[in-house]
Parts: C-alpha cells; sequence; structure tokens
C-alpha cells in the first residue's frame, strides 16, 4: 500500500488524475459502470480497531459514500449490514467482498427506503444478523436536478422526501431499542442544506431537514448516551451525479467551484463517519461536520 489516508499530502494534487467526465446512467447507477471509478479506499484505508466488536447499519452502503464508509468501518474491525436497492445488487457483492476479507461479518438486505416495512424488517434483520446494532449510518439518498418548479412532480418530490428523509426517521425509530448506551447515529446531510443549488430545490430542501432532525434528536438522546451527529458531503464523485443528479452539461467540471479547485472521493468521507462512530468523539453531540473541500458554511 503506496498511500493510506494517514499519508501527508498535498489536497489541491491529490486526485489529480482523476476528472469527472459526461455520461448518462439509469437511476440509481452503478459503481461498477462510473468514468472514472470512484475512490472507494478500497486500495488506501488502513484500519486501527477504533471500531473493533462494534456493529453498524449503514444505508446506501453498496457504492459511494456509504460503501467507503462501509470498508473504513470493516478495517477499523466493525461488523457491518448493508442496505442497498436490488437494482445495486453487483456494486454490493463488490463491497461484501471487501468487507469480509478485512475480516467483517457481514449481511446484505436489499430493498427501498421508501418502503416503511422494508426499513423496519432492515433494522430486525441487523440485530439478528449481526447480534445487536451500535452504530447506525443514515445515509441512502436521491437526489435528480430540476430546473423549473413548476415542472417538479409531485411524485419526484414525494420520493425525495420518502428516501432522504422519512426512511430516516422510520429505520431511527426502529433501532432505538436495540441501542446501547456509547451508540452513534450518523446522518448524512449535504452543503445543499447550507447553500442549496437551485436545481435542486427538493433536494437541498431534504438536506436541511436531515440537520434539523439531527440536531433536536442529538438534545433528546444524549440523556441516554446515545450521541447523534451528522457528515455534510460537498461535491463527491459518485453514481448520484451521472444519474440525473447533475445535468450532464456540469459533469465535466464537477467540484471546480470548491476552493481546492476538484470534486471529492468518497474515500476523503469515511474517516469523517469513522470519527464519529468511535468513542473517540465521545463528547461530539449534535456537530454537521462538514467535508466538502472548503466552501463556506454557517
Amino acid at each position: 500500500m503506496s498511500r493510506d489516508q494517514y499519508s501527508f499530502t498535498d489536497p489541491t494534487k491529490l486526485y489529480a488524475d482523476i476528472d469527472p467526465q459526461k455520461q448518462e446512467m439509469a437511476e440509481p447507477g452503478l459503481d461498477a459502470e462510473l468514468t472514472p471509478k470512484a475512490d472507494l479506499g478500497e486500495d488506501t484505508y488502513r484500519g486501527s480497531g477504533r471500531l473493533t466488536g462494534r456493529k453498524a447499519l449503514i444505508t446506501g452502503g453498496d457504492s459511494g459514500i456509504g460503501a467507503a464508509t462501509a470498508i473504513a468501518f470493516a478495517r477499523e474491525g466493525a461488523d457491518v449490514a448493508l442496505s442497498y436497492l436490488p437494482e445495486e445488487e453487483e456494486d454490493a457483492q463488490r463491497v461484501v467482498g471487501i468487507l469480509r476479507e478485512a475480516g467483517a461479518t457481514v449481511v446484505a438486505f436489499p430493498g427501498d427506503l421508501k418502503d416503511p416495512q422494508y426499513c423496519r424488517e432492515l433494522v430486525a434483520q441487523t440485530v439478528e444478523g449481526l447480534g445487536g446494532l451500535d452504530i447506525l449510518v443514515n445515509n441512502g439518498g436521491k437526489q435528480i436536478y430540476n430546473e423549473d418548479l413548476t415542472t417538479l412532480t409531485d411524485e419526484q418530490f414525494d420520493d425525495t422526501f420518502k428516501t432522504n428523509v422519512y426512511a430516516m426517521f422510520w429505520i431511527t425509530k426502529a433501532a432505538l431499542p436495540h441501542l446501547p448506551a456509547g451508540s452513534a447515529i450518523i446522518n448524512t446531510t449535504s452543503i445543499q442544506a447550507y447553500s442549496p443549488s437551485g436545481i435542486l430545490v427538493d433536494y437541498a430542501s431534504t438536506k436541511a431537514t436531515i440537520n434539523a432532525f439531527t440536531k433536536g434528536l442529538a438534545e433528546q438522546l444524549a440523556p441516554r448516551g446515545i450521541r447523534v451527529n451528522a457528515v455534510a458531503p460537498g461535491p463527491i464523485w459518485t453514481p448520484l451525479q451521472p444519474t440525473g443528479g447533475q445535468p450532464q452539461s456540469k459533469l465535466d467540471e464537477f467540484g471546480t467551484q470548491t476552493p481546492l479547485g476538484r470534486m471529492g472521493q468518497p474515500a476523503e468521507l469515511a474517516p469523517a463517519y469513522v470519527f464519529l462512530a468511535s468513542a473517540e468523539s465521545s463528547y461530539v453531540v449534535g456537530e454537521t461536520l462538514n467535508v466538502n473541500g472548503g466552501m463556506p458554511t454557517p
């Protein structure tokens, strides 16, 4: 391993050889078909036992940020349950193989986060498959750009909120009876919660909701010893982007608006989730940790 997440490096030069490219993919998209490939940390993430014995459930764990987080968790010693859409089976099985190579117990549950029954069963199956649950990462998300509110359909608005917000509510509510003191809940929000794009009104609205949900729930659960925090990514290269998350005309300049001048990779997000899941963040509650290449937030 020539480089890992601890290597001294110039962040403006990191991934200089990876440029986003215009490409059309059907939703939900696959890492396997993404060009160029996203870095999930499979060749670089080095664990140090920070999550030994922990049991984690990650939604959207087949690709992108969820997959990178799953790889990092497994290499830190955690057992992992993955949630993903059935159409993403190819990506999911690749990630499952990487996690098992790290020595983790892994269970994988395909299904649709818009379905409340699936969300509740997902928690029950995770507890049965892993023998418990003490880390919950609500990461699965839907993002489809729309340039004119008058053409934003009720169905898309509803699907975006159900995937990004309702699923977080359903899964977290089902998980709470199983979470012991010391557990961590981590929700994925976005720079869009603070600096919404005109073409992502519905998506940005869900991410602002996730921020408020995180901070309110953090206050509610802190006395029980359960910490709730969020990670707010900036422009990160995942299948979400070419499957309608961004217009094709913007893909080849994706991320260039950041102070670092480039898009981020999922591997650069995983350490933030590890930090918030581990006991080293024991006094961090209700925080939104921005990983966005330097874009200002409140």
